[in-house]
């Protein structure tokens, strides 16, 4: 099977930026300094930090926020020209068999997007929305990115069964449970609701305290606030962090019945060994949400947090890509005589990842 080998190393490294992206995105918001560098791209009209103030007139500079932040936008500068050099090596060779075109294409418009976002962070000042919004973006750019990796490698296992490729649906629906836990998570933070239960696993020392779903859930449309800090109410960011942990119980009912499924249905090792790494992220998931909110958001926690989130993401999307591939066997055309085609059958087969893309 031919391979666009320097796709896949570009698009691995592509990945891992990603990643590593998403943790710096999560440091920066812990530590409040996603406004130290109130103007974008650059920090106060300059490509790296100033290092004094005399220029400033609104903010006082802080050294260690606006780096922080600066080191934030080089790592995701470095990963868009990484995703771009990846699509256009795909595309590129887009005549090998199974190259994912379509996605590389998604791609492109996901990082523009992406981009946009960064951009909307800075200028709207914080908006909850923008924030949750990028937050999204970056974990979906991640798992694009993986499943780039996983298209462009053409890895094969061998056939399922029926019960084996009901599988698929199962663990679709987890995919969406992930994804809306995550929104929970992006909104939380986005609106600084991490710190309005200290204790667990009552909230202010009551099962079900005063909340204001209302306010938590309404979509503030308002662009000329500072939204650092947060403008809710305790009822309201009361509501946000009940609604994280109650999706985080479901969740987690079903990310375990998934994990029993993977075991009873099926006998493969590898199956078994993703349901496997699927619980040990879990529990690890769930001791990290319960320090942050016993520990008071350590940075280093709280930021492990983020990664284990994206570590369930891709676990699941590996699950879901293998669990939809078809195998397809390559066929050429041969003549042996002027005017006789005849077909010729290569050794090598492959995976096509249905509709993947």
């Amino acid at each position: 099977m031919l391979e666009n080998k320097w796709a896949i190393r570009i698009t691995v490294v592509a990945a891992l930026l990603a990643f590593a992206v998403i943790l710096l995105g999560a440091a920066t918001r812990l530590k409040e300094a996603g406004l130290a560098c109130p103007d974008w791209p650059g920090c106060y009209g300059q490509i790296v930090v100033p290092h004094s103030s005399h220029i400033l007139t609104k903010q006082t500079l802080d050294p260690n926020k606006a780096w922080a932040e600066m080191i934030h936008r080089y790592a995701a500068a470095t990963l868009g020209f990484s995703c771009l050099l990846a699509a256009i090596l795909i595309l590129k060779q887009r005549r090998l068999p199974n190259q994912p075109t379509m996605m590389a294409v998604g791609l492109l418009i996901l990082l523009f997007f992406q981009g946009l976002l960064g951009k909307w962070t800075i200028t709207l000042r914080l908006h909850p929305l923008v924030v949750m919004t990028h937050l999204l973006g970056g974990l979906t750019l991640l798992g694009m990115l993986w499943m780039l990796v996983l298209r462009l490698r053409h890895t094969c296992w061998n056939d399922f069964t029926k019960q084996e490729k009901k599988l698929r649906l199962w663990t679709a629906i987890g995919l969406v449970f992930v994804m809306i836990q995550i929104i929970l998570g992006g909104w939380t933070s986005s609106n600084y609701a991490a710190f309005v239960c200290p204790d667990f696993p009552t909230c202010q020392g009551h099962w079900w305290p005063s909340m204001n779903f209302s306010e938590g859930f309404h979509l503030p449309l308002d662009t000329n606030r500072n939204f650092a800090g947060g403008q809710l109410s305790n009822d309201a960011r009361t509501a946000i962090q009940i609604s994280h942990r109650l999706g985080a119980l479901a969740t987690t009912l079903y990310l375990v019945f998934l994990a029993w499924k993977l075991q009873t249905v099926s006998k493969k090792i590898t199956l078994r060994t993703i349901s496997l790494v699927l619980v040990t992220l879990l529990v690890l998931q769930i001791t990290l949400g319960i320090l942050n909110v016993i520990w008071l958001l350590p940075l280093f926690i709280a930021v492990a947090h983020n990664g284990v989130a994206g570590g369930l993401l891709l676990t699941l999307l590996t699950l879901w890509i293998y669990l939809s591939q078809n195998r397809y066997t390559i066929y050429t055309q041969r003549s042996d005589k002027p005017g006789i085609s005849n077909v010729e059958r290569q050794q090598d087969t492959g995976c096509i990842g249905g509709d993947t893309g």
